[in-house]
């Protein structure tokens, strides 16, 4: 396609000169873009600097929908005004903790019945392959409560944030966000034999999440590289723009998007989108897809990024750096050994194989690996391979078209529509092995580790294609572009009957006199104190690492049981990572129950007198120190679960995701930061004294001076809260968003 008018940065990608024009007016450019063509649409403020939006539809899976809508519920709701789609692809599991998971499933049916919502049985869809084949359009925009939620290949803006975001929806408020930045991923060439999706987003990646270079931003797709790629290379690579740090995606459509809609029967959902000359851009990436390799991405980020043949030629020296870095990370919990993988010919050894998920488990990663183990096995030894169709459409596909049975005939497994290997759930490997996924993150301990217990395995990133060949070569790590096998031509042919069977769709048609079914597990949110005029906060966790995850915060697996019980859950925050944060947090909490009954809480008042502080208009509880926390999963329990703690407030240098500070705002935790030229040498229990804080938030105020109490005494700390819009100061002062809608 001709580059035409297309700016970046001020200068013309056609000519390679500063366009002039542009260069005085970027924010008149920026409207040009695909992005703000579709924000616009969807943004129902006056004011074009502060967008407030509302989406177009929401999906949730059952780790966070019963969470939504029990706050919603609490919140004053009575119908969902838009299509929400409650999928059930993460506790499908329903052996761990009781009838717990299924009972989540059993309330989420009668939600969508009782409010009018689409419910997806356990195992028939992931999460984001259901919203591609039934919820995306054409400049349409779709909310989920995963970070995954990226839709851009099909002309849909997807946004994942925490539930708080969804229940505004429900209640019929909006998403509130600064106009993006927006870059350019500028697509050329053509794949080599043997790489995949997976291959360009983790060579995407590694270019732009170091240094943040597009964090919070859109990505916008064009380039004549479109032509050369599939709907299923798109979206493998789509889904994985959420490791970049990025906020949504958008792509391009064509002809492979309207066969796209054609095939799954909604036809009208498609309109060719495309920006118009003159388009601005903030920062433009180059993808030569010609030049891609076989990529892997080692424990424990998919940012660490290298060719396989690399790894190959040096293991020792790569796996050591690596392992030294996740131990680093581990804090002396337990120890990981990479270089245990390498044999004795030098080699590096796997010991499972996993294709899954919205990433892995699509018609042509799954097809084309059954090519590569075409008349093969994976032999007898210690490698196993799991593949997981997203869909039951797609497993019924690969059925029919025997790939089902190649890849069975091999030695491979295959499982149904479920998220668990990402994030712990299922398939986790051996103690100190490595497995090599077609997942979406391989972040510390997601794949089901428990460090406290001297368990300890680690996942690497690598497309299906690459999975396959190293299974055909019984476990020893092989780049699928260094083997010869043949293609067979196939097109994925989309039968939706099992959902027109099996799934429940109610939209527009709630039925208030539907019971909801609320298992003992199902609880509502405790109580949670508006903010006073002052807060005293207790240092329960300081950590010093230079990105904690949400992971970390609250972990996956099998706490994952727990998400519909928020007093349960919260014993499992920070478990990995800061144990003793759960009974410091509670010890602050004690404080505040006796404050408020009037009983004493002599620790609290004399830390106050030491700086003159009023505990009749103090409220006391934790808080929580990282440097740069909340990456990765969109997860509100990481936030939500202090908040049930007691936690009031977070501290950092900046956060690592809009969705965490956002969950944080949420649920009614202060997301202050500190400047980055100012040390904090604190330490768990010491105390921060911030006064006036309730009128601070109020006002706009948004540099809050405070006082850090040690053993040496008062100590001055300033704070910063910024950006916050007059909703969120509200729901802050409120204490949390369901004080909020109640007030």
């Amino acid at each position: 396609m001709p580059v035409a008018e297309y700016i970046s940065n001020g200068v013309s990608l056609a000519s390679g000169k500063p366009s002039p024009a542009q260069i005085s007016n970027p924010s008149e450019g920026r409207e040009k873009t695909m992005a703000y063509r579709i924000l616009r649409a969807h943004d129902i403020s006056r004011d074009a600097a502060k967008m407030r939006l509302r989406f177009d539809a929401l999906i949730s899976h059952d780790i966070t929908y019963v969470g939504i809508i029990q706050t919603a519920r609490a919140s004053g709701m009575t119908e969902f005004p838009l299509p929400y789609a409650l999928t059930n692809c993460h506790n499908s599991l329903c052996a761990v903790g009781g009838t717990i998971n299924e009972d989540d499933h059993a309330f989420g049916l009668s939600a969508a019945k009782r409010y009018g919502g689409i419910y997806v049985p356990a195992n028939q869809a992931v999460i984001h392959q259901y919203a591609r084949e039934k919820l995306a359009g054409c400049g349409k925009m779709v909310l989920g409560s995963d970070s995954h939620t990226r839709y851009g290949c099909y002309g849909t803006l997807g946004f994942g944030e925490g539930g708080g975001e969804l229940a505004k929806q429900l209640l019929k408020n909006t998403y509130d966000v600064d106009p993006p930045q927006v870059t350019l991923i500028w697509l050329e060439g053509a794949p080599p034999r043997g790489t995949g999706p997976h291959d360009a987003a983790l060579t995407l990646i590694k270019e732009t999440f170091p240094g943040g270079k597009v964090k919070n931003q859109i990505l916008e797709f064009a380039g004549p590289g479109l032509a050369s790629l599939s709907m299923d290379f798109r979206a493998g690579i789509d889904v994985m723009t959420t490791e970049t740090s990025c906020l949504s995606s958008i792509w391009e459509t064509d002809d492979f998007v309207r066969a796209f809609y054609e095939n799954v029967g909604r036809a009208d959902q498609y309109k060719k989108l495309s920006a118009e000359d003159g388009a601005w851009y903030d920062a433009m990436v180059k993808l030569n897809l010609s030049e891609l390799k076989s990529m892997i991405a080692l424990p424990f980020h998919p940012s660490k990024v290298f060719a396989i043949n690399d790894l190959q030629l040096d293991p020792k020296r790569i796996l050591k750096e690596a392992q030294e870095e996740c131990n680093n990370e581990l804090s002396g919990q337990v120890t990981l050994d990479l270089l245990r993988c390498i044999n004795e010919l030098g080699e590096v050894t796997c010991e499972q194989g996993v294709i899954v998920g919205c990433a892995g488990g699509m018609y042509e990663n799954i097809s084309e690996a059954a090519d590569i183990l075409r008349g093969k096995s994976i032999g007898d030894g210690y490698f196993d391979l799991s593949v997981y169709p997203s869909s039951s459409p797609v497993t019924l596909a690969i059925m029919r078209d025997g790939i089902a049975e190649t890849l069975i005939e091999s030695g491979a497994v295959i499982k149904p529509a479920f998220c668990g290997p990402c994030f712990g759930a299922g398939d986790t490997p051996a103690n100190n092995t490595l497995s090599i996924r077609h997942a979406t993150r391989n972040f510390a301990n997601r794949e089901g580790s428990k460090p406290a217990g001297g368990q300890i395995s680690s996942v690497a990133l690598m497309d299906a294609r690459s999975i396959a060949a190293t299974a055909a070569n019984g476990g020893i790590l092989t780049a699928a572009t260094d083997i010869d096998y043949e293609i067979t031509p196939r097109e994925y042919t989309y039968n939706g009957g099992v959902y027109e069977n099996r799934c429940y769709d109610g939209f527009g048609r709630p039925d208030p006199s539907s019971p909801l079914r609320l298992g003992p597990n199902i609880t509502d949110w405790p109580a949670f104190p508006k903010l006073e005029e002052n807060m005293l906060i207790r240092l329960c966790a300081v950590i010093r690492d230079e990105v904690t995850t949400t992971d970390e915060l609250i972990p996956s697996g099998e706490a994952s049981s727990y998400r519909s019980n928020p007093i349960a859950l919260s014993e499992f925050t920070l478990s990995r990572r800061a144990p003793q944060y759960v009974s410091a947090s509670k010890a602050a909490r004690a404080l505040e129950q006796a404050r408020r009954e009037g009983q004493s809480a002599d620790e609290a008042a004399e830390v106050l007198k030491t700086v003159g502080g009023d505990i009749a208009e103090t409220l006391i509880g934790s808080c929580l120190f990282a440097k740069k926390p909340g990456d990765g999963s969109a997860r509100e329990q990481a936030a939500s679960c202090q908040k049930v703690l007691g936690g009031l407030a977070n501290i950092c240098y900046e956060y690592a995701t809009k969705r965490y500070r956002s969950n944080c705002v949420n649920w009614g935790i202060v997301p202050f930061t500190i400047s980055e030229n100012e040390p904090f040498d604190y330490r768990e229990g010491d105390w921060i004294y911030v006064p006036g804080i309730r009128g601070a938030i109020l006002s706009g105020q948004e540099t809050i001076p405070a006082k850090v109490i040690t053993g040496s005494g008062a100590h001055d700390l300033t704070l910063h809260c910024t950006g916050l819009s007059d909703d969120e100061r509200l729901i802050l002062t409120e204490g949390c968003l369901i004080n909020y809608y109640a007030r």
